[in-house]
């Protein structure tokens, strides 16, 4: 069954979500080391689409963490495992991604936050197809 990935990178944390190409809802994975992230792709594909989010400064622009992003997806993903990224805008996720799980009531950590912003960007993905 085809399978789509959500990636919110960050240096100390990436954050992991799929979809099924059917029922097309995102849900958060687990949040891995940058250095294991290789490795789970592996494990969990293939994948239909890798969609990882592009943060951008307020006025729209690159900024240093963009930089990053771009680097390791052309490192890890189209380098190494030749995947081909589909860049998905994250403004705001992070925070939108803690706001949801506080309202949940249950505990959570950093790593949760990151799977559950993952999962905002791919849904804001497949909700364009």
């Amino acid at each position: 069954m085809a399978k789509y990935l959500g990636i919110d990178y960050g240096t100390k944390r990436v954050g992991l979500a799929t979809a099924d190409a059917d029922a097309k809802v995102a849900t958060p994975l687990t949040a891995v080391a940058p250095h294991e992230l290789a490795v789970a792709i592996e494990r969990e594909g293939p994948f239909e689409a890798v969609v990882v989010g592009l943060p951008r400064g307020l006025d729209g622009q690159d900024t240093p963490q963009t930089l990053a992003v771009r680097r390791f997806s052309d490192d890890v993903l189209w380098r190494r495992l030749h995947l081909e990224p589909v860049f998905q805008d994250e403004a705001g996720t992070s925070a939108l991604a803690e706001d949801r799980l506080k309202e949940s009531g249950k505990p959570y950590n950093k790593g949760d936050i990151d799977s559950a912003a993952a999962a905002l960007i791919l849904q804001d993905y497949l909700d364009t197809l």
